[in-house]
């Protein structure tokens, strides 16, 4: 038996494969203690408006990531399903300018930014992006340049966790920040069926890439390296955005 028969022999089922990465979400930043309170409405205005400014780099950069993707891809039936996250955050339709629902994720999130009190232009300037968040995300941005299509697909896998982070912001947020516009919530809503479709491919690819237990291992690491940089966010934010920050230092 070849090495690489060894390794097909001994890999995990697609069930159980499917099942170790979902046992992930406990690393997920759902879990992060600022997560936590944002969602528990415990956090100050000033506070709010910091993640969400910051978060909004991170929507900025998922079309470039997903460019990378696309160009390091292929495969042609890959790429034309791939191609619609882009569209998804860049917008369907560039007649309508910041109008309409074709708009995109980037500029639903910027309504929620308008809607917590931050000006359009102080989002887009990205003035208020900590070095901790620029870092995290454009490492992740880098890793879907280097690696694998397959591998940069793999790492998209942490949607798995979101839909019910979305749904916790949409059940708490109306009742724990009434000072938000509720229309600002667009993008959680418009976000969880299209996380249950991307997730759906995402997972083809990693079940047709991960036919032996070390390719099942390392999309194991990759899917943590995602978590890590999620996570990592967080702890940019938690840092900068203390309950007694100064009210000069606010955004």
């Amino acid at each position: 038996m070849t090495q690489q028969q060894q390794q097909q022999q001994d890999a995990w089922s697609p069930q159980a494969f499917a099942s170790n990465l979902r046992a992930m979400e406990s690393r997920y930043h759902s879990h992060h203690p600022f997560n936590r309170r944002l969602n528990a409405g415990e956090l100050q205005p000033f506070q709010v408006r910091g993640w969400v400014a910051n978060r909004f780099y991170y929507q900025c950069r998922i079309p470039v990531k997903d460019a990378a993707i696309l160009s390091n891809c292929d495969d042609r039936a890959t790429r034309r399903r791939w191609v619609v996250r882009m569209l998804d955050h860049d917008g369907h339709d560039g007649h309508d300018g910041h109008e309409g629902a074709n708009a995109g994720g980037i500029e639903i999130w910027t309504r929620l930014g308008i809607a917590t009190g931050l000006e359009r232009e102080t989002l887009e300037s990205h003035a208020l992006v900590l070095p901790g968040v620029r870092f995290a995300v454009d490492a992740y941005v880098n890793f879907a340049r280097t690696a694998p299509w397959q591998e940069a697909v793999i790492s998209s896998l942490t949607e798995m966790f979101a839909p019910r982070i979305h749904k916790d912001r949409l059940a708490g947020w109306p009742t724990h920040y009434p000072w938000i516009d509720t229309s600002g919530l667009d993008y959680f809503r418009s976000r969880i069926p299209l996380a249950d479709r991307d997730v759906e491919h995402g997972l083809e690819v990693a079940m047709q890439w991960c036919t032996t237990r070390e390719r099942q291992e390392r999309a194991l690491q990759i899917l943590g390296f995602k978590l890590d940089i999620l996570w990592a966010m967080l702890d940019a934010i938690e840092r900068a955005y203390p309950d007694d920050l100064a009210k000069a230092q606010q955004p």
